[in-house]
């Protein structure tokens, strides 16, 4: 039983010990640095050079409960009839999630249908890069980034989707026509 508790505290000590919280930023105005990840199709990528520079939205969520902000998006986007490149981007940061990075995507690639594997992204190596980059105050709410074609930050959105901020990520979206 001592051995067991001692492997509960190490566990306990790996996931709080890898995880770090950063401010929430204002990143308007700002060119997206460069970041890696791969794709549920176990495809390696850098962005921003993957979006060709043409106008791109990323929903990048730092919890599996983020998932259900982005589907909320996902679904205004959907039926608004919004037209724009969108990628979802789980950004994981720790040394634990990444020993188990074949089993998260796994258990990804079973709750997505296939033909969107392409457009997830998934940033172990860069993911606390990402969360340092945005900032993960409220990690379940997704970081909603609009680029323009320069792959400069035109939008960006923190707190949870509105139908407010989905009208407003549509009306800078519209100004990039």
């Amino acid at each position: 039983m001592d051995k067991l508790k001692w492997i509960f505290i190490a566990l306990t000590v790996l996931l709080v010990g890898c995880s770090s919280s950063y401010s929430n930023q204002s990143l308007v105005g700002q060119v997206l640095p460069t970041f890696s990840g791969q794709t549920l199709e176990k495809q390696d990528v850098s962005m921003p050079d993957l979006f060709g520079n043409k106008p791109t939205l990323l929903l990048v969520g730092y919890k599996q409960d983020t998932q259900f902000d982005i589907d909320r998006w996902l679904i205004g986007l959907d039926m608004t009839s919004t037209l724009v490149d969108i990628y979802e981007l789980p950004a994981i940061q720790g040394m634990f999630p990444k020993m188990f990075s074949s089993m998260i995507n796994n258990g990804m690639r079973r709750g997505i249908p296939k033909e969107l594997w392409g457009g997830v992204i998934t940033l172990y190596n860069d993911g606390e890069k990402m969360q340092a980059y945005t900032g993960n105050e409220n990690p379940n709410n997704a970081r909603i980034i609009l680029l323009n074609s320069n792959n400069e930050i035109v939008y960006f959105y923190d707190r949870g989707f509105s139908v407010g901020a989905l009208n407003n990520l549509r009306t800078a979206l519209a100004g990039l026509e």
